[in-house]
């Protein structure tokens, strides 16, 4: 089936925000008595802020209760968005501008699947929300990747079969909603992490539209 649109991932792909939901998590983990560290924060990639939460908490061994968990969540939010506040185009990763511009006149729709709530802010900080035909992210899906459910959405709200859509993804869950979806998946970053990729790349420089387009 020919490839009519393009689902991006927000983190890893488009943006670098792991640090800053990395320093906020770390805050928030010390003042509950405890720390996480980068390896361990690897493991939120591609999660919903709630899940995250809970992997946290259980990291550290705490039970709270769920009115805490929402407190907690807030404040996190609240940390992680002073800082992406402070975002601007120069926070692009390589080549994804002009991947993003090459998309839209060669006439393939561009939607966004992320978990992350602050989608929108991002996309008009960094200068690109105009070259998206369709934002779903963790205000529109209930369920966290590997659930397919925020691609399905994306798929759906652009007017095309899965099939013709491929997946640009950082993470290995994500991927795996991807493939859940029966749509193609490019990874960005590593072959050992990404193995369950159709393709994986470094990063969108060198890159041309065409490329994916016979996946």
């Amino acid at each position: 089936m020919k490839i009519k649109a393009f689902l991006f991932d927000l983190d890893g792909v488009i943006v670098d925000t792991a640090i800053f939901h990395y320093q906020a998590w770390k805050k928030m983990a010390n003042g509950l008595g405890f720390d996480i560290d980068e390896e361990f924060n690897e493991t939120l990639k591609g999660i919903s802020r709630m899940d995250s939460l809970n992997a946290i908490l259980k990291h550290g061994n705490l039970e709270i209760s769920e009115e805490q968990k929402l407190e907690l969540a807030a404040q996190k939010n609240a940390d992680y968005l002073e800082l992406v506040n402070t975002m601007t185009p120069a926070n692009i990763l390589p080549g994804v501008s002009s991947f993003l511009a090459e998309a839209r006149e060669s006439g393939v729709k561009i939607a966004l699947g992320s978990a992350s709530k602050n989608s929108n802010l991002i996309l008009e900080k960094i200068g690109v929300k105009p070259l998206f035909d369709a934002i779903i992210d963790g205000n529109q899906v209930s369920k966290s990747k590997p659930d397919p459910e925020v691609f399905v959405k994306g798929a759906q709200s652009l007017g095309f079969e899965n099939e013709s859509c491929i997946v640009f993804e950082d993470a290995f869950a994500g991927v795996e909603a991807a493939k859940a979806a029966n749509m193609k998946a490019v990874g960005i970053g590593s072959s050992k992490v990404l193995f369950n990729a159709d393709i994986v790349i470094n990063s969108f420089e060198g890159h041309s539209v065409s490329e994916f387009l016979n996946l």
